[in-house]
């Protein structure tokens, strides 16, 4: 089971901190966002070593995942937030030891936490 915590409503150019423990750390670990209206979307990964990260092209250079915590809990540092940033995020694991290349696919992830609502205000 994943527990997320963290979001709530920040103007635009602040910055929150998501959190998400999992049971283990032999997981992929990723955030996936929804905005009201529209599908799911990736905004970050990070492999069970925390050697290697991925982002998706519109929060580069502004959210940093990171692992820490024996590497079960996976942050997401969200700076200088944007109104489109608003969505409910979810954090999501792989299968234990898994594999892929396809971080950035809902599909790759066989566990979700119940999602936490980011607000930004402009």
């Amino acid at each position: 089971q994943l527990q997320a915590s963290g979001g709530g409503l920040v103007q635009a150019g602040g910055s929150l901190r998501l959190s998400c423990a999992a049971s283990s750390s032999r997981h992929i670990m990723g955030w996936f966002r929804q905005a009201p209206g529209k599908e799911r979307e990736f905004v970050a990964a990070i492999t069970w070593s925390g050697g290697s990260t991925y982002y998706t092209n519109s929060v580069k250079g502004r959210f940093t995942i990171s692992r820490y915590d024996a590497k079960n809990t996976v942050s997401l540092q969200m700076n200088s937030l944007k109104p489109e940033d608003t969505a409910v995020y979810y954090c999501a694991a792989s299968r234990l030891d898994y594999s892929t290349r396809y971080y950035y696919n809902p599909q790759e992830y066989a566990y979700w936490g119940q999602g936490t609502q980011v607000t930004v205000s402009s």
